[in-house]
């Protein structure tokens, strides 16, 4: 049996496939009349956010690791030329 953790390595969404998700909860919870269904996808949708917001810190601090503060105009140097 799989457990969830090996579940969430499996499932790689593009951020294509958020926002396509996030619309559906959105209309999913604008259309349905049951609060207990409602709450089910605010609360998908808020842990969603929350994954996607932390993807998103990570990858700009592996970017910022990689940058040593000083940047370099390449095109200005064929004026030396």
């Amino acid at each position: 049996m799989i457990d969830q953790e090996e579940v969430r390595e499996a499932v790689n969404f593009t951020s294509h496939d958020v926002i396509i998700i996030e619309r559906a909860l959105r209309t999913a919870m604008k259309v349905d009349r049951e609060e207990h269904r409602t709450r089910d996808y605010q609360e998908v949708l808020f842990k969603m956010q929350e994954s996607a917001n932390q993807a998103l810190s990570v990858t700009a601090l592996i970017a910022s690791e990689g940058h040593d503060g000083i940047r370099y105009d390449y095109d200005d140097s064929a004026d030396l030329m």
